[in-house]
């Protein structure tokens, strides 16, 4: 009855339709103020009966409010932990990203199995700690495996990232952070992956077998080489006279955006699990749109 109150001052009785001869609903014009956010009203007629109004979707506020709700909780950036065993170019790329603001998240900790390398020199010039993983023989430093997942929940590291890590990931951390390490390799997966299937030997592999297209791949890190969940590619054409380094320079540029995007919808919680176990990307501006 309240209900029916509330809403018959903004339903003027329609003069120009008579009521019909049995129990029917009619939809009549009405006229709601937006910010009751009506979407629908029908009324029903019985003769001898007074007009009652139902409404009868779910009404804009409450969409609204709903949308209103999740806005007012902002995701939270994320903490990443990026594994380099080289120059370091797509860690450079994904930290650049983060310092600008258009990655939602930052780069605590990087993990090298070569102190020495370009990734880790450049981590300690940006004052982003270096450890060392796994152990190195006949030395002190580097961390054993448990002591590396300890090292990285102490920090509350919500994803990893391998960028050109060159070293198997144990076990225990593929089961701490299930579904959190990601990893770029420079071919189409599953083509030209695998153990030995890393750098300038990709490329020549895939020059030597006329393959017409290659390119990166991101795909979630399991417990063997380059064979987990594909989540992004790009394709790069190989052209008819491509040297191994030239076909590289191609595919390391497509690297950059296609890792920094993906980080990116990785942080901001984009990442969905298709009922078959496949990874997609749900589109920032269309959340209906998928990759």
């Amino acid at each position: 009855m309240e209900a029916q109150q509330t809403f018959s001052r903004f339903c003027p009785r329609h003069p120009a339709l008579p009521p019909p001869s049995h129990k029917k609903f009619q939809i009549l014009p009405c006229v709601v103020p937006k910010n009751l956010g009506i979407q629908r009203l029908c009324c029903s007629y019985t003769p001898g009966n007074k007009k009652r109004v139902f409404c009868v979707s779910r009404t804009v506020v409450d969409e609204a409010n709903k949308v209103k709700g999740e806005a007012a909780t902002p995701v939270r950036r994320k903490k990443l932990a990026v594994f380099v065993s080289g120059g370091g170019s797509n860690f450079k790329s994904i930290h650049h990203s983060s310092l600008k603001g258009s990655l939602h998240g930052d780069v605590l900790v990087l993990v090298t199995n070569k102190p020495d390398c370009g990734g880790a020199e450049y981590a300690r010039n940006n004052d982003i700690p270096v450890v060392v993983f796994p152990k190195i023989k006949d030395g002190s430093d580097g961390l054993s495996p448990t002591e590396l997942v300890d090292a990285l929940r102490s920090l509350q590291v919500d994803f990893i990232l391998l960028a050109g890590y060159l070293k198997l990931i144990p076990v225990e951390l593929i089961r701490a952070y299930e579904n959190s390490i990601l990893n770029i390799h420079p071919s189409l997966l599953p083509a030209f992956g695998g153990k030995g299937y890393y750098g300038m030997k990709v490329h020549k592999a895939v020059i030597a077998s006329g393959a017409r297209y290659s390119g990166p791949t991101i795909h979630f890190v399991d417990e063997h080489y380059d064979t987990g969940r594909i989540l992004a590619q790009r394709a790069v054409p190989v052209l008819a006279n491509d040297t191994a380094e030239e076909l590289a320079a191609r595919v390391l540029k497509e690297e950059h955006r296609l890792y920094v995007g993906t980080v990116e919808a990785l942080c901001e919680e984009r990442i969905v699990w298709r009922d078959d176990g496949v990874p997609l990307i749900q589109s920032k501006d269309n959340p209906n749109e998928f990759s």
